[in-house]
């Protein structure tokens, strides 16, 4: 159990490193096209702002990604999954929370599942916050 438990918050402050990190760096970024659409007068809604919404929604993938693979590599390398893409499926519902089942899971290893479940419905919610307080201010006029 201790071992687990190791693991998991392990993978816990990596990943809320990782995804802070890159809410930070969408932040900037998108701090950098605010500046540039109000210099030039370009509406949130234009072309160019809807392809910045969608950068930032590829972004948002792309961090969530990068955790369920790291899982993944976790499972694979503790021998709790057999093959690359069982653990990147397993992680995928896991992470997400859908977690059909934990058929042909080392049970030993378990408790990192369940952790990387509460670790991703954080991580999810932290995004999806991001997200909407991004397009809520899309939303204001000036």
């Amino acid at each position: 159990m201790l071992a687990q438990l190791a693991v998991s918050g392990i993978m816990v402050l990596f990943t809320v490193f990782i995804h802070g990190s890159g809410i930070f760096a969408l932040g900037r970024f998108l701090k950098v096209e605010a500046r540039e659409e109000a210099a030039e007068n370009i509406h949130p809604m234009s072309l160019r702002g809807i392809s910045v919404t969608l950068a930032l929604v590829l972004g948002l993938i792309a961090l969530h990604g990068i955790e369920i693979w790291l899982y993944a590599f976790v499972f694979l390398g503790l021998g709790a999954l057999p093959t690359i893409d069982e653990a990147i499926y397993f992680s995928t519902i896991t992470y997400s929370t859908t977690g059909y089942d934990d058929e042909g899971f080392n049970k030993a290893w378990r408790m990192v599942a369940a952790i990387e479940g509460v670790n991703g419905i954080i991580l999810l919610g932290w995004s999806t916050a991001f997200f909407v307080t991004v397009v809520a201010r899309m939303g204001r006029t000036k």
